[in-house]
């Protein structure tokens, strides 16, 4: 597996404050046993660690998420990283914009701050390693030569095992709103908007076209968790491997045109989705990305079979 290069020499833009990851999240689910089923298909690695499991991409330490067992759906919290002499200084930042700050959810660890967003969702500053990347992520879509048969036999295709934990895309009450917590809380700045309806945020120390996302909704809940794989082969191959799996509800294949990723989305058990993407857009530390402001048929997009009609609900919110 290629090494993920946000692990090494973290790139940084000098005074300038702001959260660079998207460090972890927290979910409860009806029914852990199923979770590990749907996540272990899907290429992860779950660990059991207590009455949790933990979320892990095979070969990285890190843990990208965390699932307790619950009535049901919720994200319980969203973790941000920031560099660890600037935590005492983003603590002071917060405290200036009259965030009022809270006690850690039960079970997590004390080591960073929490405090809740525009939404009431928790959300937490920690210093911990970046785990964005620091430049635009390997993509591997070779092209055999003449005389060489480049597709494996199926039997024999290798099983997918997303890299990295890529962008959390979450529901909310206020678009704008949402914008205007996350820049000035946080220090994340717009890559693309679509009017009222999603806004697509990156971070200024280096990071994909966006680490978090925001969609209209009456409530607030998680959308989708995007996981990063190598290649447009990987997405398609992804896909058929949640398929053969019995988890073939879903979206794709298709490419974006915010972000220009590609995507296969599989529906979870629950509602919401796990999005296998692959070449999405970077935005280096050192650049200014300019803000677009697009309409709905220029921000969805540009190829790929028409999405499931009930895509956008917010199976978490009230739907009646």
């Amino acid at each position: 597996m290629t090494a993920i290069r946000g692990f090494v020499g973290a790139s940084r833009r000098e005074g300038v404050l702001g959260v660079h990851s998207m460090d972890s999240f927290c979910m409860r689910v009806p029914d852990l046993d199923r979770a590990r089923e749907f996540y272990l298909a899907f290429g992860l690695d779950v660990r059991e660690e207590g009455n949790t499991l933990g979320v892990y991409t095979f070969g990285n330490p890190h843990r990208w998420g965390t699932l307790s067992e619950g009535a049901k759906k919720k994200l319980d919290y969203l973790s941000f990283g920031v560099f660890d002499d600037e935590l005492d200084g983003f603590r002071r930042h917060v405290d200036d914009q009259h965030v009022r700050r809270i006690d850690p959810p039960p079970g997590a660890q004390p080591d960073g701050f929490w405090f809740r967003d525009h939404d009431g969702n928790v959300i937490e500053v920690r210093a911990a390693e970046k785990t964005s990347p620091n430049q635009k992520s390997d993509v591997f879509n070779t092209s055999a030569p003449a005389n060489v048969a480049a597709a494996p036999l199926r039997s024999h295709a290798e099983k997918v095992q997303p890299r990295r934990l890529a962008h959390i895309l979450v529901f909310t009450r206020d678009v704008d709103r949402a914008v205007a917590f996350y820049c000035t809380v946080l220090g994340l700045r717009v890559s693309d908007r679509a009017g009222d309806g999603i806004a697509f945020l990156h971070g200024v120390h280096g990071s994909d076209h966006h680490l978090i996302a925001f969609a209209k909704s009456n409530a607030p809940g998680l959308h989708h968790l995007s996981w990063d794989v190598s290649s447009i082969h990987s997405v398609g191959l992804g896909a058929m491997q949640m398929a053969d799996k019995g988890f073939s509800k879903g979206w794709g294949f298709g490419r974006h045109v915010l972000g220009s990723n590609y995507f296969h989305y599989v529906r979870d058990p629950w509602g919401s989705y796990a999005e296998y993407s692959s070449d999405i857009d970077y935005v280096s530390a050192d650049h200014d990305w300019q803000t677009g402001h697009h309409d709905a048929e220029n921000a969805f997009y540009i190829w790929g079979p028409k999405p499931p009609d009930d895509f956008t609900i917010n199976y978490e919110g009230d739907q009646t």
